[in-house]
């Protein structure tokens, strides 16, 4: 059975379809809102013989270091994160430096990046990935637009790919720029070309997709049936080709899951993976999979890029394997919403009008619906607990509405006869 049908009707159906938020997915995405930028800066200034930078350096690296509004703005935002100081007596020019606590989680992160086992492990994620890929090879510029989802380290072509000459290479030439150099595969490892899929075949005893519905989720019966034919065909490894219509839409699903799973957070920007799917030949194939398969991946608009999350690698909005790398990163998140107390009582009170003007133009705390990032974790984390609570609360108030409304018939009921009663005597009265 040729599952990608010529007839239109299924994609009708999935794109009328509706895709309901997942709030736990939701929430983990939104856990690393600003993150990656915020370590880039700080990577920058790390950089800097003086671990400092001019404000207007960082101004004119903007778009480099992806700094979502004006620096200046993103840097008074995280007062734990960042300090602004001023050099000589002119206040004219600004530097920036790090907090005492970034700079002991930096040194924290530099350990684990120069550690053995983290950068054996990097090795095998990159050898893992280009196996998959049919020609053995990968552009060193894509390698860079996922180098925060592998988890690698900014110099990575110097630090870890000479420590293993028997997994990989770099193809360079003369006539070659650094973006158009490669990353060719050296050595094919059958221990390694095994799937996330295959490696839990051994506990679940079969080799299908897990499948994970958001709340709300309304399946077409038309998809359902296609969903039902599509489980029962055979795994086929991500590791290799596939020819047949039907095996390659298996094995570009197989692809995907498995490249999600190399990733330290189990989940991508949209257009970074489609920027690998684009060197391998299945950009469409990528976009109609996140389509077809809602139940495997989940796209989350939580923050401005769309993130494509493994939704069998989360549990209730948490990841089932916390690498260490994402730990180090979640006390990065952590260190950013501190607020750091100003000692000065009067702008306390008071505020600056540098503050409100500051505040124009610059990315609101509150996602679309209004709601703080604080204010999202304290209703997620106690969403069932409030919401057995307002049921009783609800409950209550509509039974005493329902009394209520009872009494007043009832009493309205009384008062009718009783006019009735006494109109009737009157009548009786009159003719007596």
């Amino acid at each position: 059975m040729l599952l990608r049908s010529k007839d239109r009707s299924l994609y009708n159906a999935l794109s009328s379809m509706r895709y309901p938020p997942d709030r736990g997915l939701d929430h983990a995405v939104g856990r690393e809102r600003h993150l990656k930028p915020v370590i880039n800066l700080k990577n920058f200034i790390v950089s800097e013989p003086s671990k400092s930078a001019p404000l207007s350096v960082i101004v004119e690296l903007k778009e480099k270091l992806g700094i979502p509004f004006r620096p200046v703005e993103f840097i008074r935002k995280y007062p734990s994160i960042f300090q602004e100081f001023h050099v000589g007596a002119s206040n004219l020019h600004p530097h920036i430096k790090l907090t005492p606590e970034v700079l002991s989680l930096n040194s924290e992160e530099t350990l684990l990046y120069q550690s053995v086992n983290y950068k054996q492990e990097i090795a095998s994620r990159l050898l893992k990935l280009l196996m998959i890929s049919k020609i053995r090879k990968i552009p060193i510029f894509v390698l860079d637009r996922l180098s925060w989802e592998l988890g690698l380290p900014h110099d990575f072509i110097k630090s870890i790919v000479p420590e293993f000459p028997d997994y990989f290479r770099v193809i360079s030439g003369k006539h070659l720029r650094e973006s158009e150099k490669i990353l060719e595969l050296v050595f094919w490892s059958d221990e390694l070309a095994i799937s996330e899929i295959e490696k839990n075949k051994s506990m679940s005893g079969s080799m299908n997709f897990a499948l994970q519905f958001s709340n709300g989720f309304e399946m077409d019966k038309k998809y359902k049936k296609w969903l039902e034919d599509w489980q029962k065909l055979p795994y086929i490894s991500p590791y290799q080709n596939a020819s047949k219509n039907d095996e390659c839409d298996n094995w570009v699903v197989s692809v995907l899951h498995e490249v999600l799973n190399l990733f330290v957070g189990k989940k991508a920007d949209r257009e970074a993976l489609l920027c690998l799917a684009r060197f391998w030949g299945f950009r469409s194939s990528f976009k109609r999979t996140l389509l077809q398969h809602p139940g495997i991946f989940y796209i989350s608009r939580k923050i401005v890029m769309h993130t494509v999350v493994l939704r069998d690698g989360y549990r209730r909005g948490m990841l089932i394997e916390r690498h260490p790398l994402m730990d180090v990163r979640m006390k990065y998140a952590k260190l950013m919403n501190a607020v750091k107390e100003n000692k000065n009582p009067e702008h306390k009170q008071k505020g600056t009008s540098a503050d409100a003007e500051n505040s124009e133009g610059k990315e609101s705390d509150k996602d679309d619906d209004g709601v703080t990032e604080d204010e999202d974790d304290q209703a997620y984390e106690s969403s069932d607990e409030n919401h057995l609570k307002a049921t009783r609360v609800t409950n209550g108030r509509r039974q005493r509405r329902q009394d209520a409304v009872k009494k007043d018939n009832s009493a309205e009921r009384h008062y009718v006869r009783r006019a009735t009663k006494l109109k009737t005597l009157k009548v009786e009265d009159r003719f007596a």
